[in-house]
């Protein structure tokens, strides 16, 4: 019987803090308070210390997230309908959907084609190209940090704000300090980012959950206000506000896993060391392992397989036991929702769309797993 290798079983994941979620959700719910209260405000505290950064606003997932940062900034006169924000191309649509939702106009840049993460001079570009722009949206993709010395000069030299998409890369950190001296958490680098918790996540919560992180007071306290109705006190609404906060439910949940995110990334480092290792098939182009090894968590490891063959790979890796999944199929300027930006030439974002392809890596996939998958796809025949 051919043995099966699932590309995320979410029961395994939480099968280790079963016990301690269940008593978490019994004290939620013997403490009365559903909405609010000292779950939501005691994570906010936690993770601000695990990040080093003193402004969290639990809210309800990591579109909303990025929502509520971008509208705050037009609260506060930061940003104007219209303003353009530079992002990568090769995201997942929920960073664009955020830009167009607050009035803003995406530009699109290619990724570098060996990190998939934004670069300065593709910002750089951007900027000499079109008018207007004034924020940035890196994208720490797949885990990976889109941050370094270049990219911190080019936005501080263009006075550019900086909108940290955190949402695949709690734990990550860039070897150089962020806009903020001493700073250098994904998540702490730029003048605001969203977290997702969403249950895939290397830290997922049971159901929605996201997080916005600053250095700024200003703008947290607006996000906290847009994300409960507009309101900075009971019944007195100062803005035009949303439902977007976190449940006390998933603040419990991610207290119980928050603190054991860095084994958790521990663990993927070491499968994605060896995924490197041993995947020799010459059609695989496998993901650039960083120089400083805390810089990629791998929320995901995607190989890119050439010459068109990325479907036969997959078909054949299901028939050997092998689950995988693409991160993304479709870009956000090829969906039917954005046929507007689809005009923008982005060769490398299509060409690595058609390539990629994500392997098991979360908990429940060991490094014997990881080993047979390796050789596995090293004994795939893709000449037929």
């Amino acid at each position: 019987m051919t043995k099966r290798y699932p590309f995320l079983d979410l029961a395994s994941v939480n099968e280790p803090y079963m016990d301690e979620m269940c008593m978490a959700a019994q004290r939620v719910i013997r403490s009365g308070r559903y909405i609010g209260g000292d779950e939501v405000n005691d994570f906010q505290s936690e993770l601000g210390r695990y990040l080093n950064v003193p402004h969290v606003v639990g809210v309800s997932n990591g579109l909303d997230a990025l929502r509520l940062i971008l509208r705050a900034l037009i609260e506060l006169g930061r940003l104007t309908p219209g303003d353009k924000v530079v992002v990568p191309a090769n995201t997942y649509i929920a960073s664009v959907l955020a830009i167009t939702d607050a009035g803003l106009t995406p530009v699109l840049v290619d990724p570098d084609p060996a990190t998939l993460n934004i670069t300065a001079q593709a910002i750089s570009t951007a900027i000499n190209t079109h008018s207007g722009i004034k924020a940035v949206m890196p994208v720490h993709l797949y885990g990976r940090v889109a941050w370094d010395e270049d990219i911190r000069k080019v936005v501080s030299d263009n006075n550019l704000l900086v909108i940290e998409d955190s949402a695949q890369a709690i734990g990550a950190r860039s070897h150089t300090d962020g806009l903020y001296v001493g700073h250098n958490h994904a998540g702490a680098l730029g003048h605001a980012a969203a977290f997702s918790f969403y249950p895939t996540k290397n830290t997922g919560a049971l159901g929605d959950a996201g997080a916005v992180t600053t250095h700024d007071k200003a703008l947290a306290d607006t996000v906290r206000a847009l994300a409960n109705y507009g309101a900075d006190r009971r019944y007195h609404n100062i803005y035009q506000g949303y439902n977007c906060r976190l449940d006390p439910i998933q603040a419990a949940m991610l207290r119980v896993k928050l603190p054991h995110n860095d084994d958790e990334n521990r663990a993927r480092m070491q499968s994605a060391r060896l995924y490197d290792r041993l995947i020799t098939h010459p059609d695989v182009i496998k993901p650039l392992l960083p120089e400083f090894e805390d810089e990629c968590i791998w929320h995901q490891y995607v190989i890119r397989v050439r010459n068109g063959k990325r479907d036969m790979m997959r078909q054949q890796l299901k028939l050997a036991g092998v689950d995988t999944d693409i991160h993304y199929e479709v870009p956000p300027h090829l969906q039917p929702c954005y046929a507007g930006l689809s005009h923008v030439p982005l060769p490398v974002t299509e060409m690595t769309a058609s390539q990629l392809l994500s392997l098991p890596i979360a908990r429940g996939t060991d490094l014997e797993d990881v080993a047979a998958i390796a050789e596995i796809i090293n004994n795939v025949n893709l000449t037929e």
